[in-house]
This record gives C-alpha cells, structure tokens and sequence, in this order.
C-alpha cells in the first residue's frame, strides 16, 4: 500500500539538472576559474542564484501535475496496529475501594470526552468506585443530554470491568436502621495535576469522607505519564469504552452511507468560528463592527494579552480562512468534483468568506443537508450535532482539520482515525503556509500552487510519527497504544491473542473469591439461625448449663429437654 502523499512527490527526471547545467557551464570559456577571475562578487552571486533559479524551473516543470488519488489511501502503518489492552500484570480492581469519585467535565463534547478518560485513570489511581462522569451543561453547550443521553452506559461499564468499578450513583448507607448520604468532599484539581497529587491530596480526603467530587475536571490530569499501562488505559476509554448511543450511530452510518454512495468524500473541521478568531486575535480582516464584536467576547472570555494581526498572521497563529482552505486543497490536485463534509458551527463573517471556497469546491455538505431527520435538525448546536459531527468525521476517506491547535475536536480526531487503522488527515502547517499566503496577497502569485504543494508534502498524513510538544496524548498515542507482531523491542510486542481471556480469569478468581468468603458468612449466619432456634426449644436456663469443650476445640452444646437436639461449634 501506497502512503498517502506519495502520488504527490516530485521524481528526478533523467540526468536531473546537475548533468545539463554541469555540461553547459563547461562550456564557458575558462570555467568558472576563469570566469570568477574576471567578475565582480556581487555579479558573480546573482549568476549563481540565477543558475539554481533556472534549475529549479526547470525541474518544476519537467514533474507530473500532483495526483491527489494516493490521499484517498489509508496511510502506511510500517508494521504497526492499534493495541491498548494491558501487556504487563494487570489485576482487577479490588471489591473494596477507597471510597467514591466523582467528576464534573465541562467544555464541549471533546473536551468533556477527554476529562472522562482522566477520570477513569484517576479512579484506578486511587482504587476508588467511579460515580459515572457528569457533562457539565451550562458552559458551553446549554444541553442537558448528560452522560446517559450520549454514551451507552452499560458497553462504558462493561468494557472496563478490568480496570475500575463504575456506579452510575453513590448508593446510600442504611445503619442503624436508618438511611445516610455520603457527601462527597468538593476539590479543585490542579491543572495538569500529576498522579502524586492523587495518591496524596485527593486520596486522603477520599479516606476521610468515603467520597470526593472534583471540579472542574478538564486538563485536571498531567498527559505525560512515565507509565506505559496507565497510557493504555486511556486509549481502552477513549477508543473502546465511549460508545456513542446506538440511535447516534445509526444516524452517523446513515449520512456517511449517503455521502459514499457516490464515492470517496472528505470532512473538513472549518474552524472559522467566532470563539477561536477571538481567541487568535486575528481581526484585521472583519468590518468594524465585526471586530467590536471579536473584541468583546475576547475580553469576556480569555485573559488580557496584547496580540498584533500581522504578527500572529505571519507565524501562521490565525485559523486558515475558508478561501484558504480551498486553495490548498486545489494545489494538492484536488478538483471541484470532491465531495466534502464540513462540520462546523456558525462561521463568522457568513457568506462572503464562503463565497471563494464554494466556488472552487460547490459539492459541499453537512449534517444538516445530509439528513433531515427532526432529531437532528433541533439538536443540531448540541452534543447530538457535535456527535454526528465526530462519526462522520471518523468515518471519512481524509479528514482536514483547519485550526488544530486548541480545538478538542480536531485533536481527539486526529489521534481516533490514527488508532482507527492510520486513516489519510491533511494537517495544513500553517506557520509553513503563512508567508505564502502573504505573498499572494501581495500580488506575487507565480509559483503560489508549487509552494504551497511543497509545505504541504512535509507535513504528515496519518502514518505513525513521534509524538512531539505541543501535541497532546490524544492526538497521537504512537507508540503506548500500538504494537508490532515482528520487533526487536519487547516493549512495542503485541499481548497474546488469548488476553482477554486472561483478563477474564483473573476476574473470575476476584469474584470466586469473594464467594467464598460469601460462603462461609452464610455457614455462619446458618449456625446462629439454629443456635436461636435451641435457645426457643431450650429455655435460657438449661442451655448454659448444657455444654461441654471438647478436646479438638470444639463446643458441644445439647438440650436435655430434647435430648436429640445437639450443636457443635468448632474454632479454628
């Protein structure tokens, strides 16, 4: 299989350059020894610029145009496949916990998606019983859907049976006779906070009130963890256990069915949006008013910073416009018969920044255009839009985010379709792209589509790749979460195929256990059930007087009324 982007790259022609410029500047009278001799520096500089210039036309133009077919390939797993089941000694949690965890993740659906992932790792963490997530609802999306109106519950708990006990509420305490709450002690989890602060802080008042509630909960566990298994956990939650509701599937299968009936299609994540332009800074290009409105909610909702458009537009810090995006796309071979989802919310500045992109690309789609089920159509802002959005953004030939730095979207997605099988992502390097777009827009626009094809053939496509900062744990769990059949290192081996049996057998042990234990407390319970029936039969009075020790530490015990009944005791 093809990698995708080798279609793209750009072969040597016969002799390349080198053969055809070394033979005609032999040709020069004397040489370059000669000719150096009798230029001036500064006109000998601009010979050789014009000569690597002339070369780099020339091969340019002696390449095929780029096919962008190879990108609807899946990307070169290099003897690499998904794997996060355990492959050290991973035991099943105990029957008795530490107590009670619960979490409120706030954000949207992606971010709230990771902080349920934390969640898991930090219930093993502390061997705690996990209170099922709550979504936080009012922050972001004003839906009130909650974990059980998204998720299958019941495929969350059984998935990870190994790994942490799962209740869907703090079940109460009957002493007494009467029935008491556990109130769960309120913390603030530091950002990022490492396991230390786990097993420390939050353990100890665990312990001390039987239950803790932590919000908020995003970004509340550090994702660099020196432990491979722990890294495998997450994965199992992220990629296993977090299955949408089987109505959101269906719905997702649906449109994607419906967008492939006519071949390969694309998703784009245009996050031209009115919360991450504000959060950029990038507002030179709105009208007045536009700005005023960018302006306002920045103030309302990030802290003050000074930012300066051309700056930040120069590093490649703003997210990629619409127009952009087609640009792009075009230059790497893409024609206006692709089919594309977007998956977006409200652009920003409306049709005038779409205009140039539906020009280039009219065949766009999304969730709403696709199917116009009425679920869909009243949820289309909530979590159940932003869930379809996902699906179906999983579930494309190449999905293209457009501003992948703090979008928990996009990030979650990149990392979901590498373990899914290293699906085709075309990752714009904007800092790359920058200087490109700024020269065009200055009115330089020979050679725009070569430059632009030649930063994007740098970037990565989907294959295995180390995982560098600032990219997050969720973007790309290469190699924790994958293994080789054949390798040299033990530590990237794959676990035996019978794993999950093995997993299953050391629960079954757990739980045969306890039945024993059971067991004996229901002999027990027996014995005093019949003991009280002698002390009936007896009377109060003959019993005490009615026993005897035996020699192998046993107590026998008859009643004399009834010399029949008789009962034996026995401690070891």
């Amino acid at each position: 299989m093809r990698r995708p982007g080798d279609g793209l790259m750009f072969k040597r022609g016969g002799g390349g350059v080198g053969t055809h410029h070394r033979h005609h500047l032999k040709q020069l009278g004397g040489g370059f020894k000669g000719l150096f001799g009798r230029l001036p520096i500064a006109v000998i500089v601009l010979v050789i610029c014009t000569v690597s210039l002339l070369s780099t036309i020339k091969r340019s133009s002696n390449q095929p145009v780029s096919r962008s077919e190879t990108l609807w390939e899946t990307a070169a797993s290099g003897g690499w496949r998904p794997s996060s089941a355990p492959r050290a000694y991973w035991p099943p949690p105990p029957k008795e916990s530490n107590g009670y965890l619960r979490v409120r993740c706030n954000g949207g659906l992606n971010q709230q998606r990771s902080a349920i992932c934390n969640a898991v790792l930090a219930a093993r963490i502390m061997n705690a019983t996990l209170v099922l997530p709550e979504l936080d609802a009012n922050s972001f999306w004003h839906d009130d859907s909650g974990f059980q109106g998204i998720y299958d519950i019941d495929h969350f708990i059984k998935a990870l049976r190994y790994d942490v006990r799962i209740v869907e509420s703090i079940p109460e305490l009957r002493k007494n006779g009467k029935t008491k709450k556990i109130k769960a002690y309120q913390l603030r989890p530091p950002r990022d906070a490492p396991i230390s602060w786990y097993t420390t802080v939050a353990l100890e008042k665990m312990k001390e009130h039987g239950a803790i509630y932590l919000t908020p909960f995003s970004h509340r566990l550090a994702e660099e963890i020196d432990n491979a298994e722990y890294q495998r956990l997450r994965c199992r939650v992220n990629y296993h256990a977090l299955q949408f509701k089987p109505h959101i599937v269906k719905l997702s299968n649906s449109i994607v069915s419906k967008l492939r009936a006519e071949g390969h299609f694309m998703s784009i994540h245009l996050r031209f949006e009115k919360d991450m332009l504000a959060f950029a800074g990038c507002l030179d290009i709105f009208t007045p008013e536009e700005q005023r409105i960018l302006s306002k909610y920045r103030k309302e909702n990030f802290a003050e910073k000074k930012l300066v458009y051309s700056e930040r537009r120069a590093i490649g810090k703003c997210p990629l416009t619409p127009e952009e995006v087609g640009l792009i796309l075009r230059a790497m071979g893409f024609d206006n018969s692709t089919r594309i989802y977007l998956a977006a919310g409200e652009l920003f500045g409306g049709e005038r920044f779409m205009k140039p992109f539906r020009s280039m690309f009219p065949r766009l789609e999304n969730h709403s255009t696709v199917d116009h089920s009425e679920e869909l159509v009243e949820n289309t802002q909530g979590l159940l839009g932003s869930a379809v959005d996902y699906m179906v953004c999983l579930l494309s030939d190449i999905f293209m985010p457009t501003y992948d730095g703090p979008s928990n979207f996009a990030n979650n997605l990149l990392g979901h379709r590498l373990y899914y099988g290293f699906r085709t992502t075309i990752r714009p390097d904007r800092k790359a792209l920058a200087p490109i777009f700024i020269e065009r827009e200055n009115g330089r626009t020979v050679g725009f589509e070569e430059f632009v094809r030649r930063a994007m053939l740098k970037t990565n496509f989907g294959g295995p790749h180390k995982r560098v900062s600032p990219e997050s744990f969720y973007t790309n769990s290469w190699p924790e979460c994958f293994c080789q059949t054949s390798t040299q290192n033990p530590a990237d081996k794959c676990p035996p195929e019978n794993v999950l049996e093995i997993l299953d057998s050391r629960l079954e042990r757990e739980v045969t256990s306890d039945s024993d234990k059971s067991g004996e407390w229901n002999g027990l319970l027996l014995y005093l059930v019949q003991l009280f029936r002698l002390f009936i039969s007896c009377g109060v009075d003959h019993i005490y007087t009615s026993y005897g020790l035996r020699e192998d530490n046993c107590l026998l015990m008859h009643c004399p009324k009834h010399a029949r009944i008789k009962m034996v005791f026995c401690v070891y």
